[in-house]
C-alpha cells in the first residue's frame, strides 16, 4: 500500500512538473509582465531547483546530502552560486544544470536570505 502511496505522488509531481513547464509561448507574456520578468524567472529558477537540486539539497533547501540552501543568498552573490553550479564544489560535482537554467537557479538562490 505504501508503495502505491509513493508511486502516485511520483506521478502526480512528475505530471505537475511537466505541465509547469510545458506549453504555452513564455515570450507572450514578457511585456505585460510589470516586475520585469522577475517573478517568471523566481518561478523558472526554484523549478529548476526541485528538478535537479532537491534530492541533495531538501525539499524546503534544508540540506541533506548536500548543505542547507536556505540562507545561501547571505553567504554567496549571484555570480559566486553561479560559479559553484558550474564547477562544482566539495561534493557537488560541476555543471548539474547548465546555460539558462545555472542562471535561473543562481538567481532564486541568491534571494535565500
Amino acid at each position: 500500500m505504501e508503495f502505491k502511496k509513493s508511486l502516485m505522488a511520483l506521478l502526480i509531481g512528475s505530471s505537475v512538473a511537466l505541465a509547469a513547464c510545458g506549453g504555452g509561448n513564455d515570450n507572450a507574456d514578457k511585456g505585460n509582465n510589470e516586475d520585469g520578468g522577475k517573478e517568471t524567472a523566481s518561478a523558472q529558477g526554484e523549478q529548476v531547483y526541485k528538478q535537479n537540486c532537491l534530492s541533495c539539497h531538501g525539499e524546503n533547501l534544508e540540506g541533506q546530502v548536500g548543505p542547507a540552501l536556505d540562507k545561501i543568498g547571505s553567504k554567496y552573490s549571484k555570480d559566486e552560486i553561479l560559479n559553484i553550479v558550474k564547477n562544482g564544489k566539495g561534493q557537488m560535482p560541476p555543471n548539474i544544470v547548465q546555460g539558462a537554467d545555472a542562471e535561473a537557479v543562481a538567481d532564486w538562490l541568491a534571494t535565500k536570505k
